[in-house]
């Protein structure tokens, strides 16, 4: 009997973090990549060539590199070159 209240209490510990696991992602917001709004070395991935990924772009505001930002909200970031991007710039 104790083995199977142990397996009882395991299950329901696993279903309660699982639970609030996924609550914790659904109350975030969805995201996009947004184009030549980062600044130089705080981009999130993939600056175009000679780059890799996270903090490798080399100027502020460089048109190929991407930050995520809230959905919807890109195109509205005002930038010394001018607003984000949805796709990657010159």
């Amino acid at each position: 009997m104790t083995k199977t209240h142990a397996a009882l209490a395991a299950t329901l510990a696993l279903s309660f973090a699982a639970g609030a696991a996924h609550a914790a992602d659904a109350g975030k917001a969805p995201m996009e990549k947004c184009f030549g709004v980062a600044l130089a070395g705080k981009n999130d991935c993939k600056a175009g060539a000679g780059t890799t990924c996270a903090g490798t772009s080399k100027v502020n505001y460089q048109g190929n590199a991407w930050k995520l930002v809230k959905a919807g909200t890109c195109t509205s970031i005002k930038t010394p070159k001018g607003l984000g991007s949805l796709t990657p710039r010159a």
